[in-house]
């Protein structure tokens, strides 16, 4: 019998299960099993021999490394990588849990003001983590069109001040790093999953932020759009990005990924609000921002409240979900959270 047991769902590939034994820190009696497909037959053993005696502390990358070294040079894996065995193996022994193991919450309530936005996802997260709140899919809808400007970003070099308040855009920060978002009400499908750092225990950043994502790529397969993952934080299809996420994992311990998608665009109030530069452009290999980004409404022919309900149906399948709201308590401390914080220059221009 196995004392640790993890499974890591390949984004866009296939399901991978470590069960594995920590003895005097030493990896003993690794057993990695799955859906995947892996030439010749014996290959499996060879992935279980290269694990077993590995210190338990090594990184994915690292035991993938040494997973793959012990490979034969006509191995072939389908659906699976060595890093990916690593990340199995990770979540094994950081006993991390699976989307199945938790009770997840809906909440899609009617539209808010952008800071508001911005102190639910902090209040939302602070609650998951102290265990007072299941983990949650919540669905945003915008009362108005905003800037959003990632943590760490300057306020004067990402937005025009002036055109943002000539065209009634409120610009706001949220908490979790990345670039700024342009957002108009019916041209956006936003969405936040507040969940415990369990989930996606045994993997970095990086790793987590295709792991989150995958669900939206199944989602986005429904709906005949083949989309992949984009590192760091980009869903893209190939017609260009559809969307980008963002991360913060929080000190109560735990993760907060939001996603902001693009439904329609109005490129010509994008280019004028938000100062876009050339080195970040070019950096994409493309002759403007407006190109890197490809609508749903384009892709699917779709109405956008069609592509939200098909959305949370497909995560609902893979998941669960049951409908839920923001309480009266959180609501109250979000509105604290909004005036306290989200709506001042302090917080707003912390970095000018």
């Amino acid at each position: 019998m196995y004392v640790m047991h993890g499974e890591y769902k390949v984004p866009g590939g296939k399901l991978v299960v470590a069960d594995v034994d920590v003895v005097d820190g030493l990896l003993r009696g690794p057993r990695i099993s799955g859906d995947f497909f892996l030439e010749p037959d014996d290959a499996l053993e060879t992935i279980n021999a290269a694990l077993d005696g590995l210190p338990a502390g090594l990184d994915a990358r690292a035991i993938g490394v040494r997973v793959q070294a012990g490979l034969p040079r006509d191995t072939v894996m389908l659906g699976i990588t060595a890093e990916a065995v690593g990340i199995a193996v990770r979540r094994a022994v950081a006993r991390a849990s699976d989307w199945r193991e938790h009770d997840w919450r809906l909440v899609h309530e009617p539209p808010r003001d952008p800071a508001l936005h911005m102190a639910l996802d902090q209040v939302l997260a602070e609650e998951v983590g102290a265990g007072r709140r299941p983990p949650t899919l919540r669905v945003w809808e915008w009362a108005s069109p905003a800037v959003v400007i990632g943590s760490f970003q300057s306020l004067r070099n990402e937005v025009d001040a002036a055109e943002a308040e000539r065209r009634g855009v409120d610009v706001v920060r949220r908490i979790s790093g990345g670039g700024a978002m342009f957002i108009e009400p019916g041209n956006t499908i936003t969405y936040s999953l507040y969940a415990p750092e369990s989930l996606v225990a045994g993997m970095s950043f990086a790793e987590s932020y295709a792991f989150l994502d995958d669900w939206v790529l199944g989602a986005l397969g429904e709906l005949g759009i083949r989309a992949w993952y984009q590192p760091l934080n980009d869903i893209t299809s190939d017609h260009g990005k559809i969307a980008g996420a963002a991360q913060k994992r929080l000190a109560a311990g735990a993760v907060l990924h939001h996603v902001t998608m693009a439904y329609d665009i109005d490129a010509d109030a994008m280019m004028k609000v938000l100062r876009i530069g050339r080195e970040k452009i070019s950096d994409k290999g493309i002759a403007s921002a407006v190109k890197r980004v490809d609508p749903l409404r384009r892709q699917t022919g779709l109405p956008r409240e069609e592509i939200i309900d098909r959305m949370i149906a497909h995560f609902r399948g893979r998941y669960g979900l049951s409908d839920d709201r923001v309480t009266e308590d959180e609501r109250r401390l979000a509105d604290k959270y909004a005036t306290d914080k989200f709506t001042t220059p302090a917080w707003t221009a912390r970095v000018p």
